[in-house]
């Protein structure tokens, strides 16, 4: 078993509307023994994909995209929930992205200095549900020309259909772990 599976069950929380807290170790402190292991399982499935630029959402998947980055020796990009004072509407991509945890709504936006159409991309984040985030930084990637070369999630709830939308997609979908229940408080896997 994983690490990450480990921390889960020992430090994970359960909370109404199949959400599941990992605030002790990945989303509000970090532990970075897990995103180190998180890190080098991304790295060794998408080593031979020429990525160039490890792309995540503020803030919970910055941890982990930027511990892949380092392992792949590229830069590390964010979309950030608000636009700063420097960056003028016509200097950048801009797409919705709803939040299941959150249940709200942000338009998230990236630099168009940042992304361009010579970028192989390895998306990251900490969390699969819905795949609405992963939709829409696919969304911000396409508008900017570049190539999504795989997905990395560290913790994928299979059972909501958001690997199904990107399987749908023809997105390589690579998952950390993958939960297949989150009923009665308790964390069930789906085996490996």
């Amino acid at each position: 078993m994983s690490a990450l599976k480990e921390r889960i069950l020992k430090d994970g929380k359960v909370f109404p509307n199949n959400v599941l807290k990992v605030d002790s170790f990945m989303n509000h402190q970090i532990d970075p023994s897990i995103i180190r292991e998180i890190a080098r399982e991304f790295y060794e499935i998408f080593k031979d994909a020429g990525i160039t630029k490890i792309f995540t959402i503020e803030a919970s998947g910055i941890a982990p995209a930027i511990a892949t980055a380092e392992l792949f020796d590229v830069p590390m990009l964010f979309a950030k929930k608000t636009q700063p004072s420097t960056l003028a509407n016509q200097e950048r991509y801009e797409t919705d992205v709803h939040s299941y945890t959150k249940n709200v709504t942000s338009r998230v936006i990236i630099s168009k200095q940042y992304l361009n159409a010579d970028d192989v991309v390895l998306i990251v984040d900490d969390f699969l549900a819905n795949g609405e985030a992963a939709l829409g930084l696919i969304d911000l990637v396409e508008q900017a020309g570049a190539i999504v070369a795989g997905i990395g999630i560290c913790i994928e709830k299979s059972f909501q259909d958001g690997r199904t939308k990107l399987d749908a997609k023809g997105f390589k979908v690579h998952s950390v772990c993958r939960i297949a229940s989150l009923d009665n408080e308790k964390v069930t896997f789906l085996e490996d």
